[in-house]
């Protein structure tokens, strides 16, 4: 809600200077009229001038300071030219030297007071080091230089520069003063009323936000702050109703409307807003998303689809460097695998570009194992190869994926070798280790699988899978029954709601004779997760117990989900059962 009421800062602002929370209701103010031209000196560059100058920036480039900072505020006092003093600055602020590089700052101000950018620069390291005295006179002489119709955005300027201040009450006493001339004005009373209200001074903060609202009653940012200070989310709300019947085409205070409505778990209500957004604006990327978050959260993928889609299509259509379609690509190929189309999938994928390295990893491996499921695992392995992550972990996961699809593909002898070069460069890597114990246990490698995951348990102790796959294991084997359960219990408290641990759990039961406590867990793990080995399992205990026909129905399910599935048919064999 507080991010809603704060008006958006300039985007000319320097990197010194205060960033606004977030986007949201804009004042319609003017902009600020471009600066003049800075007046410079008439400085001849003379031959020792150039020297000094170009010695300064090479010592610079060797990574000195100091000198070059000496060297550079030296020549702008002796020639009075701002340029100098300014780049005095940019080097003592690279070097983390905040003193000198105010200094620095306060002779380009001085040098060039007519500079919108040393002057903003100044107010930003006047903020932070609490030096509000100054900053004050500043921000009294913007004000009162501004033209009527740009003073609404120098006080919204002001206040970004002051969230910065270490001494929050000093900096509201500030805007008190600086403002008490513009009292008549829509955005002096809103600033006032954000300032007290983070002080929490609740009462003052309601009072100021009554004011600007009867100045400009349809002034949606005047009706966000009311909502902002107005004590609790029901009380916000119906401000924010009220609001919308009688201005109902109020789109910032609707969207914030939706998005409290969202946090309220009110769904089906914050859908009815968004669609109305989305009626007068359809193509805004916003909606769009939000839509489509909420479409997934209802379960709902063919909606969910639509307007990811329609989001990806409107930002190819007009770029915006702000917004990144990343994680809605990822999304929809999502939602086309969960459907098996497995091309459209792989397609939403390739859209990714590269701007961010994690992103854009995340899907290249995930197009590998889609080719991998299409039957093309070379393809797919090929372009694992061809990925060159630049941290270890990153690295790793490559090797872990390349592993996948060759245990995919069933070839574990060629998955082994994988994983075991991988963890002669990644020793410690606990995902590693632990598809490696998997896959040496597929070959008969058990002594290199118990091995492997107590490295896991060492490196990464909170790994409850480490501890569940070698309990499982030894039950597997019907081996150390009693250790078996000590691993397996360890990971149940770990994770105790983890269907598959309940499995182990389960099993380890049945090993040790006790066929009541194995049905309960087994049963409740099904009931979790309709897995055909969890199936299988149960259906094996109900055998044991006599429940023969129980039995043929857990196993004729599993079959039906994975016909080709290994428990499966290990058991009907060994049982001598066939369904």
């Amino acid at each position: 809600m507080s991010a809603c009421a704060v008006a958006p800062q300039k985007p000319a602002e320097p990197a010194v200077a205060p960033q606004p929370e977030a986007e949201a209701a804009v004042p319609v103010v003017a902009e600020a009229p471009a600066p003049a031209p800075e007046a410079l000196p008439n400085t001849e560059l003379t031959g020792d001038l150039l020297y000094r100058i170009t010695k300064a920036e090479l010592e610079f480039k060797r990574g000195e300071w100091q000198g070059p900072y000496i060297t550079m505020l030296s020549l702008a006092q002796q020639t009075r030219d701002p340029r100098l003093a300014r780049r005095a600055a940019e080097i003592a602020l690279t070097a983390k030297q905040p003193e000198e590089g105010v200094a620095a700052i306060r002779l380009w101000r001085s040098l060039a007071p007519d500079s919108d950018e040393a002057m903003q620069y100044f107010l930003g390291f006047a903020v932070a080091a609490d030096s509000l005295d100054e900053a004050e006179a500043v921000f009294e002489q913007r004000l009162k230089n501004a033209p009527p119709a740009a003073r609404p955005l120098a006080m919204f300027q002001m206040q970004q520069y002051l969230l910065r201040a270490k001494d929050k009450v000093a900096a509201f006493k500030l805007e008190e003063r600086v403002l008490l001339p513009y009292d008549g004005t829509l955005e002096s009373h809103l600033i006032l009323a954000q300032g007290a209200f983070s002080l929490n001074d609740v009462a003052r903060a309601r009072d100021e936000a009554r004011k600007a609202l009867a100045i400009k009653p349809d002034s949606e940012l005047a009706i966000l702050t009311t909502a902002q200070v107005a004590g609790d989310i029901d009380a916000a709300m119906k401000v924010m109703t009220d609001f919308l019947q009688q201005y109902p085409n109020a789109r910032e205070v609707r969207a914030a409307y939706a998005r409290i409505l969202v946090d309220n778990k009110q769904f089906d209500e914050a859908r009815k807003q968004f669609l109305t957004l989305l009626k007068d604006q359809p193509d805004n990327i916003a909606t769009l998303y939000a839509l489509g978050v909420m479409a997934m959260q209802a379960n709902d993928p063919a909606e969910a689809e639509k307007y990811f889609s329609r989001f990806v299509t409107v930002l190819e259509e007009h770029p915006n460097d702000e917004r990144d379609p990343s994680k809605a690509l990822l999304i929809l190929s999502q939602l086309a695998e969960q459907r098996n189309d497995l091309d459209a999938a792989y397609n939403w994928l390739e859209k990714v570009d590269g701007s961010d390295e994690k992103v854009y990893l995340a899907a290249r491996m995930k197009m590998a194992v889609l080719l991998a499921r299409k039957g093309n695992v070379d393809q797919g392995r090929q372009l694992l190869a061809e990925l060159k992550p630049t941290e270890a972990v990153d690295q790793a996961q490559v090797f872990q994926t390349d592993a996948q699809l060759l245990r995919d593909a069933g070839d574990h002898r060629a998955a082994y070798v994988v994983l075991e070069n991988a963890i002669k460069r990644y020793p410690d890597n606990p995902d590693l280790l632990y598809d490696f114990a998997l896959v040496a246990e597929k070959l008969g490698h058990v002594e290199l699988m118990e091995k492997a995951l107590r490295q896991v348990m060492i490196a990464a102790p909170d790994n409850q899978h480490a501890y569940n796959a070698l309990g499982y294991s030894l039950a597997e084997r019907n081996e150390r029954l009693p250790e078996a359960y000590t691993l397996i219990d360890k990971a149940m408290q770990m994770a105790p709601g983890d269907p598959f641990i309940m499995d182990s759990m389960g099993w380890v039961q049945y090993r040790m004779g006790n066929l009541n406590e194995a049905e309960s867990f087994l049963r409740r793990a099904y009931t979790l997760r309709g897995d055909p080995e969890i199936a299988v399992h149960l259906g094996e205990v109900l055998f044991a117990k006599g429940d023969v026909e129980g039995a043929q129905k857990l196993w004729k399910e599993a079959q039906a989900k994975d016909p080709k599935n290994d428990a499966l048919k290990s058991t009907l064999a060994r049982l001598n059962q066939s369904i």
